[in-house]
């Protein structure tokens, strides 16, 4: 169970925290369109005002961009399809089509056909519960075959499919659909429903919406509906909100599922821990029984040969150290030789690298004239062409503004013209004087909104600035309270430290060595461990105590171990002593009683002591521990940042020294010098009294400003609920200002509508224009020059940019160069200063070495015949020789505790097989389960997070939605004279819509229920329309939507839909209905298709355009 539901929560994980659905592939699909696509697709809005079916002359120049779009059909034929022999094939105009026909002739049937075909299911189309009731009666399978467009930049495999994808589908008698794809050609692409799909995606082709296609059942059923439910429940499916919904309470409940499962393996876990712990202790004792019994044969064979070990014991270190010594001298003599070379060969490199660098100083002395000579061309000429460049710019801004004016004035003397004849109505001089009036207040009104917004603007930006200072305050107050808490836990350790220093460093140090020193007391440790370091060490002089704090950092809290089983021990120690937390470093070295021989390469000042010179270490593999790590020796103190730079920085450093550190706790290289972020030693400290009041002083400074943070985040906050409440009423009283605006340009759009124009007197016009004219040819002249002349300029600038280019590179070439060399150099004097002395030092050691290996021959002559003596005796007990490393006596203690051991353990343990088994066993299923609960909780968090910022976002994309359906719904209305609104219930899940018609203010909103069947088929219309403005899809069908309205609703309906279809030429528009359509417009773009009445026979299809005569197809 558990594993079944990590796999389908990692599944969901991937997924991006959604499982892959219609919505999310249409969504995919509309991500990968191009810009081009994007732009048309944003047009509608803005061409809805001014697109319409006006002449035939107009609709001829909108249908250049009309055709060659994707997705739209082209064609359809039925083949024995429902109660229909043969429909078809019928060919689609690629903007507005109307098919036309009584009840029976077909209509509903070529719907029908377009949803299954293009993959809807029978129970969409609302003609049946099964595909197979759609094969005529007495018929084997029903065929048809829809054409789709594939032109242009977004077009889906144009080099496969070319202009045009053509789908046909048959359905089986059984109820059984295939499909075959085939290319404009006609040639077979893909037989698999597959391809269908990615071609409905790519096209964001929705079947199954009822904005796409609006069937003549749900039209009805949605005309009738009463509840506020059902219309909610329409809009979120036209949106396809509702699949989101949907989408997102699956994943919860997974979740909730998967959260469930966790917790109840949690609680298994503990059990299963406690079994494999059983487990495992009696395998480890299983193991440990062989090796005690391998091991006490060994200590038998080992027993005879006790003795002669150990005399070999004595001697075997003589004869390594003797022929160690004979390697040395031959080492000594090629060490001779070998810096002797060196320092021949660093006086050769030191010489040659002098020469080379002197020239290439010499030659960068010669380039440098020539180089700032060249940067000042470079600037003059820059100068030259910005001044160039801003007069071309000035010149085409002047061009284009004259030539706006003389569009504008053409405009104008065209309309004089055509409106020179006529006379002035009686009532001109009213609608005049209202207009005035009306300007006067719109001027007012304007005044007060751009107020208005200044003052809402000045307020919001208060209120930013608030909320930035309100964060920035929150994270002081956060870094102030996490560093008051730090020095709380100081002052705690502190003041615990007057009894016991070992709580300077850390709360859990104390028990860590209680619990070292019980595992030490249980014989857990071959050797005890050492630490923390810091304790095991005393500073001599107090005022180096932060320097000395500076360079050992980490390893104050260091521990030693001497071998990597103890080094487990502690491990496991520290894990129970440091749940939470980072634990102490944890350093593995063979433990010596001496410390080590460091002269050679120690630092030797006679002012400046060495961090090993300055410590009082009693334990020597402390000492060895921080010569290892740290390298003490060769780290010189000095109290005085001026002195240390000296020093350090002077040209010549002290032999052997590494760098050096500062009583302030700085730290000083040869090259470099950095300062340290630590104000006090914490560990070793001698004064714990002064510590603790510079403590308490620093936290009661940090306590006086944590609390002025509050107080100013207190004042910060009410000032930003003043301005948010200033900002509201501000935003409430240009709202109120901006709805009068919109009432008075509304009347005075009316009032210019039916204004008469005026005369006037066009010779002064004309004249300004020929004037225009002459001043644009001037400003073209000047416009050239100056463009030319800017070219010009440019050239020479990049002339002088590339040799000056040219010029810097050659000087950053030779600089370059020169660094490297300087490097070599300094290290070539180095290297010969340190090839002398280890040459030197090289001949005094071999002579003393010499000497030594005499004496030590003489000593191991006489172990020789100690070696043979007892060689014979233990022949005598033992004939086969053993290596022993043990002395006698202990190897037969050893043995006797062994045989007791071995006795008892054998009596305690049962099969071994078993026990291996069962321990196998337990551990995996221990892992999986452990592995399996911590990757489902680490996706719990995570899906809980996606989860909220997808919710955030349905959130936005609902409410963005339903604003802009009410906007549209509102501009529907008002087409006919009606008053609307529409009100969205997301809580509740209810939409209710509330319709005036007649003049406004005349009767109050009534609910759609109390309207006339035509006036509700309208407002049903116009809810459609402003659901088509916020979907998208390349066609659009509807059926029968004028079936209850008057003549009077019809057209206006008939006029909106056919205004939609102008504004947004790039889609293609079905629309089936009963009614004749003698009142639509002459235009190429409008394709009637008239059905004959039905015969039960054959139906045939008329396909006319309003231009030409209708013929029986």
């Amino acid at each position: 169970m558990l594993e079944s539901t990590y796999g389908m929560s990692e599944s969901l994980l991937i997924g991006g925290g959604l499982p892959e659905t219609d919505m999310s592939k249409r969504k995919s699909s509309n991500s990968g369109l191009t810009q081009d696509k994007r732009s048309r697709l944003s047009q509608p809005e803005d061409e809805e005002e001014t697109g319409y079916f006006g002449s035939g002359d107009s609709l001829s120049s909108l249908s250049q961009g009309a055709s060659g779009e994707v997705g739209i059909i082209e064609s359809i034929s039925l083949k024995n399809f429902m109660c229909h022999s043969l429909l078809g094939p019928f060919a689609f105009g690629p903007n507005v089509n109307f098919v036309v026909g009584n009840n029976g002739s077909g209509k509903s049937a070529v719907l029908t056909a377009l949803i299954v075909a293009l993959g809807g299911k029978a129970l969409t189309t609302n003609r049946g519960s099964s595909l197979k009731g759609f094969v005529k009666e007495g018929e084997s399978s029903a065929d048809v075959s829809i054409t789709l467009s594939n032109r242009g930049r977004d077009a889906y495999k144009p080099e496969v499919f070319g202009r045009s994808i053509i789908i046909d589908l048959r359905i089986s008698s059984e109820g059984l659909r295939t499909y075959k794809v085939k290319s404009q050609t006609g040639h077979l692409v893909s037989s698999k429903k597959e391809e269908l799909i990615y071609i409905l995606d790519h096209f964001n082709i929705q079947v199954d919406n009822p904005v796409s296609i609006l069937t003549q059942e749900m039209s009805k059923h949605f005309l009738h509906s009463k509840g506020e439910g059902d219309k909610y429940k329409f809009f979120m499916k036209a949106t396809q909100l509702d699949q989101m919904k949907e989408d997102y309470s699956y994943i919860m409940k997974t979740k909730t599922m998967t959260q469930n499962t966790v917790e109840k393996y949690k609680e298994t876990l503990h059990e299963l821990k406690r079994r494999y712990r059983e487990k495992e202790e009696r395998y480890k004792n299983l193991s440990s029984l062989d090796e005690m019994q391998q091991k006490l044969d060994v200590l038998k064979n080992h027993m005879a040969w006790a003795l002669v070990a150990e005399v070999e014991q004595e001697m075997k270190p003589m004869r390594e150290q003797i022929r160690a010594e004979d390697k040395s001298n031959i080492k000594y003599d090629q060490k001779v030789e070998e810096w002797e070379g060196k320092v021949q060969e660093a006086t050769g490199i030191f010489k040659q690298l002098q020469d080379q660098l002197e020239g290439i100083t010499e030659r960068m002395q010669q380039l440098q004239p020539r180089c700032t000579e060249l940067k000042s061309q470079v600037q003059e000429r820059n100068r030259h062409l910005k001044i160039a460049e801003a007069n071309v710019h000035q010149k085409k801004t002047n061009l284009r503004d004259l030539e706006k004016d003389k569009d504008q004035l053409n405009k104008r003397i065209k309309e004089l013209k055509s409106s020179i004849n006529q006379l002035n109505s009686a009532d001109t001089q009213a609608r005049m004087e209202r207009m005035n009036h009306i300007h006067a207040e719109l001027e007012d009104l304007a005044f007060k909104d751009s107020t208005l917004a200044q003052q809402i603007e000045q307020f919001a930006q208060a209120c930013h600035a608030a909320e930035e200072s309100l964060g920035r305050l929150s994270r002081e107050q956060q870094d102030l309270q996490r560093a008051l808490d730090a020095k709380r836990r100081d002052l705690a350790a502190m003041e615990g430290s007057r009894q016991d220093r070992l709580c300077r460093f850390g709360e859990h140090m104390p028990a860590l060595l209680r619990a070292i020193d019980e595992a030490h007391r249980g014989g857990r440790f071959k050797r005890k461990p050492v630490g923390p370091l810091g304790y095991c060490i005393r500073i001599r002089d107090p005022e180096l105590g932060l320097a000395v704090e500076c360079c050992l950092k980490a390893l104050m809290l260091a521990f030693c171990c001497d071998n990597h089983q103890d080094e487990k021990v502690l491990q496991n120690i520290m894990r129970t002593c440091f749940p939470h937390g980072r634990r102490p470093q944890i350093i593995v070295s063979r433990f010596t009683d001496t410390v080590y021989n460091v002269g050679s390469r120690a630092v030797n000042h006679p002012e400046y002591p060495t961090v090993l010179k300055a410590l009082d270490i009693e334990n020597s593999v402390v000492a060895n521990c921080l010569i290892d790590m740290r390298g003490i020796e060769t780290i010189l103190l000095i109290k005085n940042a001026r002195d240390a730079r000296r020093v350090m920085q002077g040209g010549h450093p002290p032999h052997n020294c590494r760098e050096a550190f500062t009583r302030e706790g700085d730290q000083v290289y040869n090259n470099r010098y950095y300062s340290s972020d630590q104000h006090r030693a914490l560990y070793l400290s001698r004064d714990v009294e002064e510590d603790i009041r510079l403590l308490q002083s620093a936290m009661e400074i940090q306590r006086k400003q944590l609390d002025d943070f509050q107080q100013n985040m207190k004042r910060v906050r009410e000032d930003e609920r003043q301005n948010k409440a200033l900002c509201d009423r501000a935003h409430r009283d240009r709202k109120n200002v901006q709805e009068l605006c919109r009432t008075l340009r509304s009347e005075l759009t009316e009032l210019q509508n039916v204004e008469e124009p005026q005369l006037e007197d066009l010779k002064p016009l004309e004249e300004e224009l020929e004037e225009l004219a002459s001043r644009i040819t001037v400003c073209r002249d000047e416009c050239e020059a100056a463009r030319k002349q800017g070219l010009a300029v440019k050239k020479e600038y990049e002339e002088a940019e590339r040799l000056f280019r040219e010029q810097r590179e050659a000087f950053s070439k030779f600089a370059e160069e020169a660094e490297p060399v300087k490097e070599q150099l300094s290290n070539s004097d180095q290297e010969i200063a340190r090839s002398k002395h280890h040459k030197k030092h090289y001949e005094e050691k071999r002579k003393s070495h010499l000497d030594m290996i005499e004496g030590l021959k003489r000593d191991l002559n006489v172990k020789e015949q100690e070696l043979q003596a007892s060689i014979a005796k233990a022949s005598e007990i033992c004939p086969e020789r053993t290596e022993v490393r043990r002395t006698a006596t202990s190897l037969d203690s050893e043995i006797s505790r062994l045989k007791h051991k071995i006795n008892t353990q054998q009596d305690q343990q049962g099969d071994r097989d078993t026990i291996v088994r069962q321990y196998h066993d337990a551990k995996e299923n221990f892992n999986n389960i452990a592995r399996q609960v911590k990757g489902l909780e680490a996706f719990i968090r995570q899906l809980t997070e996606i989860m909220n910022t997808r919710h955030n976002v349905y959130t936005e994309l609902r409410m963005y939605l339903s604003v802009r359906c009410k906007y549209y719904f509102d501009s529907m209305l008002s087409q006919r004279g009606y008053i609307g609104k529409m009100t969205f219930d997301h809580k509740n899940e209810g939409l209710s819509i509330s319709v005036q018609p007649g003049e406004g203010g005349k009767a109050a909103l009534s609910d759609m229920r109390s309207l006339s069947g035509g006036e509700r088929s309208f407002s049903t219309v116009c809810f459609v329309l402003s659901l088509w403005a916020i979907a998208e899809a390349p066609f659009r069908a509807l059926d029968e939507f004028d079936v209850y309205m008057d003549m009077v609703n019809r057209r206006i309906s008939m006029d909106m839909m056919v205004k939609i279809a102008a504004s947004q030429r790039y889609r293609q528009f079905v629309f089936l209905t009963p009614q004749t359509m003698s009142g639509l417009p002459d235009n190429s773009l409008i394709n009637i298709l008239r059905l004959n009445d039905p015969d039960r026979s054959q139906s045939s299809l008329q396909n006319v355009q309003r231009n030409t005569e209708v013929a029986d197809l």
